[in-house]
């Protein structure tokens, strides 16, 4: 019994560490595809705790409008920080390895754009989302200073995603 209890904090912990060290949001296939192609945990197991880490809260969702995707919460973060020390370092080495050879997550990697420019005594902002080089979202706002523009452009970057939701979240209502 001891064993499998330790298994499970050992494998729901690994999927805490990918995704802290992914950094950006990701879809449930790409972090199967991690832990399948580096053969750590069985499918379906995986699909347990996933499911596990989310309704406890250890994992946030982020729907989308096709699709899901998964990031580490705080209490996941949390978590992580006091108790990675029950992850074997071969494993974690092996993830690092593995994250380190792969460029990005394929064909479901958004990216995200923001500059401003300065006419008159007002700033305009353009924010961009894109997926697979195909313009998604498109924005420009005005605005009166230099720090707001420069904060805008900075928030854009940093939280695209959950931004880019909340906004189709309004207009879905």
């Amino acid at each position: 019994m001891y064993r499998d209890t330790s298994e499970l904090a050992e494998n729901k912990l690994l999927i805490l560490y990918i995704l802290n060290k992914i950094e950006a949001p990701i879809t449930n296939s790409y972090l199967t595809q991690i832990i399948l192609e580096n053969n750590l945990i069985n499918y379906f197991s995986l699909q347990q705790y996933i499911s596990e880490l989310i309704e406890n809260g250890f994992i946030d969702t982020i729907k989308q409008i096709n699709k899901q995707l998964l990031k580490i919460s705080t209490k996941g973060k949390r978590t992580l920080e006091f108790f990675i020390d029950r992850v074997p370092e071969n494993k974690l080495k092996l993830i690092d390895d593995y994250l380190k050879n792969q460029s990005k997550e394929p064909e479901d990697k958004y990216t995200a754009f923001s500059r401003y420019e300065s006419i008159g005594n007002e700033y305009f902002v353009d924010i961009k989302l894109l997926e697979k080089e195909k313009i998604i979202f498109d924005l420009r706002l005005r605005t009166s200073s230099f720090e707001k523009a420069t904060s805008i452009c900075q928030s854009w970057e940093k939280n695209y995603l959950t931004i880019y939701e909340n906004i189709m979240n309004i207009f879905k209502e």
